[in-house]
């Protein structure tokens, strides 16, 4: 049972970073158009999914949230959702995606600390071995990426730092919230989240959205946006909790290593890059230091259970 249960966790992590990946490219694109701003774009992710998860949650026995909770939700959207993607948003159009994948790559390290402190999560010589093996791993992919210089110049200052402050705070809420988020269903905890968001960005965003012309947007705009509301928001914002209930969260942040394989992948696949052994090396390096890591948690907890 716990096997299962483990297995699911990784793989509602997976998908959900494996989107991410995704998201990045559809991100870089979209916002680069100009078609929509940041925070506009914002809005209507949040709406979106949030409206998703307060129509599922019409099906489902309904969960009392108790008062003190508010806050913490609250809190958790503000770091998990509102600045997380905020950051990410203006920091897009401002670095390239391999810079943003380098950086991002660093969440783990984030996550280990915060969590360490937080909620009393072990630093073993293991763990610490893991994520640096990881990370040691996906700068070797990235790097190993580079083929063009001119890729330094589209990457800014602002754009850097932009990125560690997304990273910063999604790493504080996978290292803070996960009590509140084992409290309560994925669906109760997230359609107040959305709700929250959304009522954080409006309003600063309302006049854009009700003046902005949908029918003049190219049809690869609208996809994009509907990819980013469904998939990038909704599916991975459902899928992100579901695995910090069954995982920690250093091993959650972890699978933050898998966004610029995507984005490799991807970008090989549409002609703009090429398999390499240097690429395959780097990638058993990710997943061996994600199995460490792994494997350092279900010791621990086997040796727990045999006492």
């Amino acid at each position: 049972m716990f096997e299962q249960k483990s297995l699911f966790g990784h793989f509602a992590c997976f998908t959900a970073y494996l989107i991410f990946g995704l998201n990045i490219i559809v991100c870089k694109d979209l916002t680069s158009s100009g078609a929509i701003s940041p925070i506009a774009l914002f809005t209507l992710r949040s709406l979106g999914a949030g409206s998703l998860f307060w129509i599922i949650s019409l099906f489902m026995p309904k969960q009392r949230v108790e008062k003190s909770d508010y806050v913490k939700i609250f809190a958790a959207s503000v770091l998990g959702f509102f600045l997380t993607q905020m950051f990410f948003l203006m920091a897009i159009s401002r670095i390239t995606p391999m810079d943003c994948s380098i950086i991002t790559s660093l969440s783990p390290v984030y996550t280990m600390f915060i969590a360490a402190y937080a909620l009393k999560e072990p630093l073993t010589a293991q763990k610490i071995g893991g994520v640096v093996l990881s990370l040691c791993g996906i700068i070797y992919l990235i790097l190993n990426s580079v083929t063009s210089s001119s890729a330094v110049a589209q990457t800014t200052p602002l754009g850097v730092l932009l990125m560690i402050g997304n990273s910063l705070c999604f790493s504080l809420y996978l290292g803070i919230f996960k009590p509140t988020i084992a409290k309560y269903s994925v669906v109760t905890f997230m359609k107040w989240t959305f709700l929250f968001a959304s009522l954080l960005a409006l309003p600063f965003s309302a006049k854009e959205i009700i003046t902005l012309d949908f029918a003049a947007l190219p049809k690869q705009h609208i996809a994009e946006l509907a990819f980013l509301i469904i998939c990038a928001t909704f599916i991975t914002y459902f899928l992100i909790p579901v695995g910090q209930k069954i995982l920690r969260p250093t091993l959650v942040s972890m699978y933050s290593y898998v966004q610029p394989i995507v984005a490799i992948v991807v970008s090989i696949y549409v002609g703009m890059d090429t398999l390499s052994w240097q690429k395959v090396l780097a990638a058993v390096t990710v997943f061996a230091g994600v199995a460490i890591v792994s494997y350092s948690r279900s010791k621990r907890e086997s040796n727990n259970l045999n006492r």
